[in-house]
């Protein structure tokens, strides 16, 4: 509900926002609607739901999981395991039942890898896609007006990865939208991306301070920060690069696991990763935090959310979020509920 709410207040309606999501409340539909937002549903048994709460809209999406038909990766997993998205056949009788209760306009949305850097993976999502495409036009005889590809456009996090080639993807996409799209009498067809993590992933650290050096069955720098900053290494075993400030230039002859002071073992941004020798105090920079940093935070252990600094471009830095303070961590308890009970 917060990311519509924003959207709202930003001014944004109809086609500038579409709202995908799963297992999603009946007042997230309802706003949905209010705002002419694009409804991309997760399930089939989500066209019921959606009628009765909010209406049908004039245009709606289906995710498709094309199962077997790709592979997946690290992050996402394989597309049969995963909670997403409409089998094939679900898929034909989704738009079949839409189409059937009056709705007139039709997109389409897939969503099978993230930080996927081959760009083939998503010359191949396409022709999965754009073929599902022309099945359903056949099938139906309706017009499909956009297919949206999702995400998963990576970015090197690793100093020796390199980034996507957009230029090979975009020539491939071009070749089976021309194969399978043009050549079926389909066009136009508008084709979206999601790509959140390669717009901000790239422009994003978190900054820590040195709190403590451990040294027991290995070595552990204990920083100020910990996975309430950046859950991506305990949750996926995510590579951030490292670096210290003033120690650039040196050898990295020290193997360090990095890790944050909450109370779970796989609180670590870094794991024995070679770091130059360090100190209390010495300021970590953790690379690559724009995407998925203070936007996956949380309050578990009662750790408090720091604050955000923007760097403009004239080498200006200015606050843009203030850090929580306890205040913001109990701002939503009832203390006088509590009283009842003694507590």
């Amino acid at each position: 509900m917060a990311e519509l709410e924003l959207a709202g207040r930003l001014g944004m309606r109809g086609e500038e926002i579409m709202f995908t999501s799963n297992d999603t409340p009946a007042g997230e539909f309802v706003k949905a609607k209010g705002l002419d937002a694009i409804i991309n549903l997760d399930d089939i048994s989500h066209i019921e739901y959606l009628e009765k709460h909010a209406g049908l809209p004039g245009l709606i999406s289906f995710r498709y999981n094309p199962g077997a038909l790709k592979e997946g990766n690290l992050i996402i997993g394989h597309p049969e395991d995963a909670k997403y998205g409409l089998t094939r056949e679900q898929m034909l009788e989704a738009y079949r039942i839409v189409r059937d209760k009056g709705v007139k306009r039709f997109g389409i949305h897939t969503m099978v890898a993230s930080n996927e850097l081959d760009p083939a993976y998503f010359i191949e999502t396409a022709g999965v896609l754009f073929s599902l495409i022309a099945d359903i036009s056949k099938n139906l005889g309706i017009h499909i007006e956009f297919a949206n590809l999702g995400g998963g456009i990576g970015i090197p996090y690793r100093p020796d990865q390199e980034p996507v080639d957009l230029e090979i993807m975009s020539k491939g996409i071009r070749k089976v939208y021309n194969d399978l799209i043009v050549a079926n009498g389909l066009a136009p067809l508008k084709i979206f991306f999601e790509s959140g993590r390669a717009i901000t992933g790239p422009y994003g650290y978190l900054v820590s301070k040195v709190e403590h050096i451990k040294d027991t069955y290995k070595k552990f720098a204990g920083l100020d920060a910990c996975m309430v900053d950046l859950m991506r290494p305990a949750l996926y075993g995510a590579y951030h690069h490292i670096t210290v400030l003033g120690k650039e230039g040196m050898p990295q002859t020290v193997k360090y696991d990095v890790t944050g002071s909450l109370c779970e073992n796989n609180d670590k941004f870094a794991i024995g990763r070679m770091l130059p020798e360090l100190k209390q105090g010495d300021i970590i920079v953790i690379h690559d935090t724009g995407a998925h940093g203070h936007a996956m935070g949380f309050n578990y252990n009662g750790k408090l959310r720091s604050a955000e600094l923007l760097l403009r471009a004239n080498g200006e830095v200015v606050e843009i979020r203030r850090a929580e303070s306890i205040e913001d961590y109990f701002a939503t308890i009832d203390f006088n509920g509590l009283d009842q009970f003694n507590i």
